[in-house]
């Protein structure tokens, strides 16, 4: 089925549920939908649509999903407990923290680990450089090394700029500072502590079959198995309640330190978007409503397919308000 975009859908009054809006949802386009609620008062999910287009299997809101850049929240964490245990500075700069790069990554030695983590480094962003394979064979640093020489896109500090090259250098960092995979700390950490059981650190530890299917517009096949990210804050399988509660935990104090959460709330926000081909996924913390809504949609397609996306999800969010105002 084609999307039907439609400008006029944030004025169309709202439907009677959440579960009718996402019937909605797939009537314009998605292929499958699934969402997950956490309020005070409990916590509710919902689906609509397809796990398996070709299978017709329908969407199972258990189902695992590639969460793609909303795995930054979870290096976000994983760094700010490792600044407050003093095994990192956020003053730190990128060249003392990875000495090689001195002389390749403009700006090296004025970088922080602070800067990077908001997205403040100038540094370019290396998945549209040419040469990238997305191979799970290079390394982080063979990676990074795309945008070796490159120009700034702006002095340190200087402003805001999302570039998952960011990322990838904060998960070499803290290899290098573990001793170990930042995915091992992660696990042990965060996932364990929450009983996180169906959130993954890679789509090769997962059984493909519990995956829900993902599609791009223009292009036929389902791009589960044909497109693998495995490059940090992108890299991440989970279900959306997993998400959901995660993020809820971050927020409620129950998995940070008051200065872990002092230092978490200098650097990160409490929400994330993700897009890898296939997948598309929206998580916030409203606090006016004290609610995590987190969607996730097996459909993608280029950036004006992302307002869509915003409409449904700013639907979803307002029937949310509207129940807790009864």
């Amino acid at each position: 089925m084609a999307f039907l975009p439609s400008c006029a859908l944030s004025l169309r009054p709202l439907e009677s549920s959440i579960d009718a809006e996402l019937e909605d949802a797939v009537s314009r386009g998605f292929d499958g939908i699934i969402v997950y609620v956490d309020q005070p008062g409990g916590s509710s999910l919902h689906s609509a649509g397809w796990k398996d287009r070709e299978a017709q299997v329908l969407a199972d809101p258990r189902a695992l999903f590639k969460i793609a850049s909303i795995s930054k929240l979870y290096i976000a964490a994983a760094t700010t407990m490792l600044v407050a245990d003093g095994e990192l500075r956020l003053d730190s700069t990128l060249v003392e923290l990875l000495p090689e790069v001195g002389g390749k990554i403009e700006h090296a030695d004025a970088i922080t680990l602070r800067m990077m983590l908001r997205h403040r480094s100038g540094i370019p962003e290396y998945i549209y450089h040419p040469d990238f394979t997305n191979d799970p064979d290079d390394s982080y640093m063979d990676t990074a090394s795309l945008v070796y020489d490159a120009s700034a896109d702006f002095p340190p500090d200087a402003r805001y700029r999302y570039s998952n090259t960011n990322f990838l250098l904060i998960g070499e960092i803290l290899d290098r500072t573990l001793g170990h995979s930042h995915h091992d700390y992660i696990a042990r950490e965060i996932l364990d502590p929450l009983g996180l059981e169906d959130t993954y650190s890679l789509f090769s530890e997962v059984d493909p079959d519990d995956v829900m299917s993902g599609y791009h517009i223009g292009y036929g096949p389902d791009m589960k198995t044909l497109e693998d990210h495995t490059r940090p804050g992108g890299s991440m399988v989970a279900t959306a309640t997993d998400v959901g509660v995660f993020v809820r935990a971050l927020v409620d104090g129950s998995l940070l330190t008051d200065k872990e959460q002092d230092i978490y709330a200098s650097v990160y926000p409490y929400e994330h978007t993700g897009w890898v081909v296939g997948y598309t996924s929206i998580v916030r913390y409203h606090p006016d409503i004290d609610a995590v809504v987190v969607q996730f949609v097996n459909t993608s397609r280029g950036p004006l397919y992302w307002t869509e996306l915003e409409r449904v999800y700013g639907r979803i969010v307002a029937i949310v308000e509207r129940e807790a105002l009864r």
